[in-house]
């Protein structure tokens, strides 16, 4: 349980710093650690380690840890008995603060000199610090630190107090954020005798101190003659502060680091003007908005701390809405906890593959992070998907347990008879909840009576596996490289493939789409959930990254074009993750206005082609900013996504996301190509999958390559580090000496005012080459001719661009996540009768 921050005012949480807190031994005090916060971004070298004071928290760094996070590595430990620290009973002396300083330095692994810096009476600790270990300490920061600490009577009488006096009023105290036997000893023992004159003089490293002009906590001399008696330091009044500068003065406490740290006449990489950028190879880092960091440090942590930590700290906020029903975050996380003991109970452990085959439901989550907590192995099926299908999933992952709905009991039965699964598990969507037509759910509703029998004689329900469970956590240490989720790729171009990815890719995702939104408040977002959590898109946008900031998920399975404006009337969205086929429904509903589409803020379009006369329709209609991105199950998904405010280029997936790296390269070769080539997108980045599940080292090692991902698809990237998708590598159309890119043609239909969704494809394969075959769905009523399109297509075309052969259709074939699925429109082409 966390404890709750004493005395700061925490009014936008940009990281969750308790998600980074690691564990370190307490010296000669078995079993008690010290909580220690550790943000380590990939490829940094320095380290600031930042020590709080008397009675402090790490958190009243909060504003240089969020900071420097993204430039260095930082870390801010917790005194003994302070915070989140174990309190054992020492004597908590300086010798013994400066044992536990020396072990967190030690348990992290800080091989190189590094920057300490201390507030008030820990920067005594880090005074002493230097002192004895002069060998580790590159530069010193001291803020707001005096030489001695004369206390006004009134409070150093407060230690005096008998301790089984003081503790009843204690734990009603506003502020100092320490056990009351820990402050005591320590006063006595290491800082009311203490005294600094001696030592001082005996410090040999460079040295920065920072004090405030209000200071006035203790006698203004204790602080004026620390910075006199340091030979060569330097001194910097922040102007209007009192005793907590780095809170009150932050910025300019910030700048004086960041001024003192980076004296080096190396510079370092954050700092590079955009022509150094451009040089390097990154040229989109320049185009990045204000308030997004280049790196991220990504939490040492598997992805259910994620739901533990919202639960503590917001265990009353709404965390889902299914069709009227609600379950705050401290119901969701009970309920996980009590379902992952069940399952235990079941037989399921640590590694076992438990298939998922829901819709989106509070199941599904449930059933999700249950699985994750036991150290087991999520296995993700389309509940849409044919029966074959699923039973591959099963057959080919040795899933051990499945969990679905009781009206698919005879799927249920056939994977058990079928497959390695022996354990399932039904639950039903018609109990939870309270509004719905039944449209609302598709196929999904309720089960007919023999499903239900046949549920109970062959399984058992998710409420019964629940009963009588434990509520807590069960605790199972489950690593961050540990596989976490099996997720299958949706075979718009190909089979579908079963993509391997850890708990740590599946964060870092979810940390790098939070940041990317810098507008988004902790607890204040309401996030339209109804692309399907079981696609890698639908997993991290709408339900892994929603659950990261806190937010209400309203919940819909499926998308019912009036249910989805009913619900965005009645809850009003801020943040829609969605694919254009829902962006475009939404555009053509009669009276959309009058639902209030205006709530929307942030919509990021994922999982196919964004046409621009979709998005330019939709902000209108919102006035908020729909933007394309992209990415790919094996990069869990996203990669890519043009800037929400700042410089965005219409028809661009945008610039890479943090800790992301990209390139183009040649498609024969594999060689490097400078921007305005064309070639094969490649990613490289924590995001990226472990490998194919059970794949040979030959298919494998054609998509992974020394890290980076080969993704397939044909893209440019322009002078600024714009990225542009072309075609997948297998879509593109060979006319004899030509190639033709089907977005490049969809685009010229698509500006067409009758035409509703177009796909191009390449038919045939003679001596010639392809032809350009187009499909084309008309809006509604309206009347088109094939002679209008191809009439501005060779207006708007090179000629062998121009389609061959345009064919009206009523509906695309799709992916149950929007994507036209080409494949099938090549496999009807391949079967169509021949003309005699």
């Amino acid at each position: 349980m966390k404890k709750r921050i004493r005395g700061l005012k925490r009014a936008v949480m940009q990281l969750d710093f308790d998600l980074y807190r690691v564990k370190v031994p307490i010296p000669a005090q078995p079993g008690s650690h010290l909580s220690v916060i550790d943000l380590h971004p990939q490829g940094v070298q320095t380290t600031i380690l930042f020590q709080h004071g008397f009675a402090g928290v790490a958190e009243s760094w909060e504003y240089q840890l969020t900071h420097f996070a993204s430039q260095y590595r930082v870390i801010a430990p917790e005194l003994r008995g302070h915070g989140q620290s174990d309190a054992p009973h020492s004597d908590y002396s300086m010798s013994e603060l400066v044992a536990d300083m020396h072990t967190v330095v030690n348990a992290l692994g800080v091989s190189r000199r590094f920057v300490l810096a201390g507030h008030s009476f820990g920067g005594c600790v880090c005074i002493e610090y230097a002192l004895a270990h002069p060998e580790r300490i590159a530069k010193l920061v001291l803020v707001a630190t005096a030489g001695e600490f004369p206390l006004p009577r009134a409070a150093s009488a407060l230690f005096r107090i008998p301790i089984a006096v003081a503790l009843p009023f204690w734990r009603y105290r506003r502020r100092w954020d320490a056990e009351y036997h820990a402050l005591k000893s320590m006063y006595h023992n290491a800082m009311s005798g203490w005294e600094a004159w001696h030592l001082l003089p005996r410090i040999d490293c460079e040295t920065l101190v920072i004090t405030g002009e209000r200071d006035n906590f203790f006698p203004r001399y204790v602080y004026d003659d620390v910075a006199r008696l340091i030979p060569g330091a330097e001194v910097r009044d922040v102007g209007y502060s009192k005793h907590k500068v780095q809170l009150e003065r932050h910025e300019a406490v910030n700048r004086e680091l960041k001024r003192f740290i980076a004296t080096s006449p190396r510079r370092s990489w954050w700092a590079l003007t955009t022509m150094d950028l451009r040089s390097r190879g990154r040229p989109w880092l320049a185009h990045y908005d204000k308030d997004i960091p280049h790196s991220i440090p990504i939490p040492q942590q598997p992805l259910f701390r994620f739901l533990e930590s919202v639960a503590d700290w917001l265990p009353k906020r709404t965390a889902t809405v299914f069709y009227g029903k609600t379950l705050s975050y401290r119901e969701l996380e009970a309920r996980t906890n009590r379902f992952a003991r069940g399952l235990r109970e079941l037989g399921v452990a640590r590694g076992d593959r438990v298939q998922i085959v829901l819709p989106n439901t509070p199941q599904f989550i449930i059933a999700y992070y249950a699985a994750l907590k036991l150290g087991a192995v999520v296995v993700l099926s389309n509940p849409e998907a044919n029966a074959e299908q699923i039973l591959s999933h099963a057959r080919e992952t040795e899933a051990k347990a499945l969990v679905t709905l009781s009206a698919f009991s005879q799927l249920a039965q056939l994977l058990q008879s079928e497959s390695a699964i022996k354990t399932l598990v039904f639950t039903r969507i018609g109990k939870h909840v309270t509004t719905g037509s039944p449209s609302a759910f598709g196929r999904h509703r309720q089960p007919s009576s023999a499903d239900e029998e046949l549920a109970s004689e062959i399984g058992a329900f998710m409420s019964a596996v629940m009963d009588d469970q434990d509520s807590a956590p069960l605790g199972i240490d489950v690593a961050p490289s540990d596989l976490a989720v099996i997720s299958y790729t949706s075979g718009t171009t190909g089979s579908p493939r079963g993509v391997c990815l850890s708990h740590r890719n599946l964060v870092a995702n979810a940390l790098q789409t939070r940041h990317w939104l810098p507008e988004i408040k902790y607890g204040e977002e309401v996030v339209l959930a109804v692309v399907p959590f079981e696609h890698s898109y639908g997993m991290t946008a709408a339900m892994n990254l929603p659950i990261f900031i806190a937010a209400k998920i309203v919940i819909l399975s499926v998308f019912e074009l009036r249910q989805v404006l009913e619900q965005i009337r009645r809850y009003k969205p801020t943040i829609f993750p969605g694919v254009p086929a829902m962006f475009t429904a939404l555009n053509q509903a009669k009276n959309v206005r009058s639902y209030g589409l205006s709530s929307i803020k942030a919509c990021i379009s994922g999982a196919a082609p964004l046409p621009i006369e979709v998005q330019e329709a939709f902000e209108k209609l919102t006035r908020g900013r729909l933007v394309e991105g992209y990415g790919l199950t094996e990069a869990s998904p996203v990669t890519h996504s043009n800037p929400l405010k700042g410089q965005r280029k219409v028809g661009s997936i945008g610039i890479p996301l943090p800790n992301t790296d990209a390139r183009i390269v040649d498609q024969a070769s594999g060689a490097g190509l400078p921007s305005g080539e064309i070639g094969e997108l490649t990613v490289r980045g924590p995001q990226v999958m472990q490998g194919y599940w059970r794949a040979n080292d030959e298919d494998e090692a054609a998509v992974l390559r020394d890290g980076w991902l080969y993704t397939g698809d044909v893209a440019v990237m322009d002078d600024e580090g714009y990225f542009k998708i072309i075609s997948r590598k297998r879509d593109t159309i060979f006319t004899g000496d030509y190639s033709v890119y089907p977005r490049d043609v969809e685009e010229v239909l698509y500006e067409h005012s009758k035409v509703l969704e177009a796909a191009v494809i390449g038919v045939g394969c003679g001596s010639d080459g392809q032809r350009v075959k187009a499909f084309v769905v008309p809006r509604p009523d309206a009347s088109l001719s094939k002679h209008e399109l191809l009439d501005l297509c060779k207006r708007r075309l090179v000629a062998h661009a121009v389609p061959g052969e345009i064919e009206f259709r009523q509906a695309l074939p799709r992916s149950f996540i929007g994507k036209v699925l080409r494949r099938v429109l090549h496999e009807e082409e391949v079967n169509r009768p021949k003309e005699s």
